[in-house]
């Protein structure tokens, strides 16, 4: 599997190291011949929820997201209108914004999103778990 996306719970539990992380997922995250990105949308995501009280990070991860994110060698993955669109257009049912982007930015690049949430399924895209 050449292509991977994390979602943003799966690129949390990679940076500390948390056994909720899948042997599938960090044998895939950690294979060498693995293309892993990040999306600009986790960045905004684990920022609104700091902001809000809904999650606690070291401050590193929103300061230095950029930084912390190249030194594990992951390709940042901006939102571009035509993931903006895609994420918009999804008939389903679900509403998360974070979760349409990461869908859509899965589905638009072809790669294999990485996630432990079933809702997911409901989107055209691959998962690994």
């Amino acid at each position: 599997m050449s292509g991977l996306l994390l979602d943003t719970h799966a690129l949390l539990w990679w940076w500390s190291n948390d056994r909720r992380l899948s042997p599938a997922a960090l044998e895939a995250i950690a294979d060498p011949a693995a293309t892993v990105h990040v999306s600009a949308a986790s960045a905004w995501e684990i920022a609104t929820k700091h902001r809000s009280g809904r999650l606690v990070v070291p401050p590193r991860v929103i300061s230095r997201f950029h930084e912390e994110t190249l030194a594990e060698s992951f390709h940042h993955l901006p939102i571009s209108y035509a993931n903006a669109r895609q994420a918009g257009l999804y008939e389903v049912a679900h509403k998360d914004p974070f979760d349409r982007m990461l869908a859509a930015q899965a589905e638009i690049e072809s790669l294999t999103l990485v996630s432990l949430d079933r809702a997911f399924e409901e989107f055209p895209v691959a998962t690994l778990w």
